[in-house]
């Protein structure tokens, strides 16, 4: 895991929602073990909470929302961009769309 804050620093909170789709998926159980393995894999990854924020009906869209507390911008950009290409590695899932926020 890495370390995104240091001590002094003025915290942001990055926010992060991706929507996948995972056309394999055939039912709502085979959903919840994809999208299960995959936010473990996050959580345990990264100091972030990340849970199922959408969608949560229709087996073939996974959307995930990811949120994390960082030193500056900088280090948000850096984490959400690293969250992102160890999603698209980590799954065969597509990513449709990205939404980012820093507050």
């Amino acid at each position: 895991m890495k370390p995104y804050i240091k001590e002094g620093d003025n915290l942001k909170v990055a926010v992060m929602e991706l929507r996948l789709y995972a056309p394999w998926v055939h039912s709502l159980k085979e959903k919840r073990m994809v999208v299960k393995s995959l936010l473990g894999k996050i959580r345990s990854r990264y100091a972030v909470s990340a849970a199922e924020t959408g969608e949560q009906d229709i087996h073939q869209t996974l959307v995930i929302g990811v949120a994390g507390i960082v030193a500056h911008a900088a280090q948000a950009d850096s984490m959400m961009d690293d969250i992102l290409a160890f999603v698209e590695n980590s799954t065969e899932a597509e990513i449709v769309s990205v939404e980012r926020e820093i507050r």
